[in-house]
């Protein structure tokens, strides 16, 4: 039983991220108050203006026309490891620019262990 669990463990390791299923998606535009926290503090990375993004929607009501509910990031746990899944993900310097520097229209793809963001502009 033990060789079993160890080896289903191993072979589940070797799927690659591109076969894992995704959870949800969702799409928003990261508006102006999007790169401010709740302190008005601004924010100086891409992962954070995204969270941020989240926990407007979820937490203090402040949407854009744009932004799209997801059933992950609801979630105050879960908004926590955004950064960590982002780092995972696909996120292009490009796209990172884009947020910092802008308002873009975003486009996250939510999976297990990481998310993936594209620019839609």
């Amino acid at each position: 039983m033990r060789a079993l669990l160890l080896t289903a463990a191993v072979v589940g390791s070797l799927v690659p991220a591109s076969a894992q299923q995704m959870l949800d998606s969702y799409t928003a535009r990261l508006s102006a108050a999007d790169h401010f926290n709740s302190n008005g503090a601004r924010l100086n990375s891409a992962a954070a203006i995204i969270r941020q993004d989240r926990a407007n929607f979820y937490v203090y009501g402040s949407d854009d026309p744009e932004d799209e509910a997801d059933a992950f990031f609801d979630d105050k746990a879960n908004r926590a490891k955004l950064e960590r899944m982002l780092n995972r993900g696909t996120f292009s310097p490009s796209a990172k620019r884009a947020i910092l520097n802008g308002t873009p229209l975003i486009h996250v793809e939510i999976y297990h262990d990481f998310i993936n963001v594209y620019v839609n502009n």
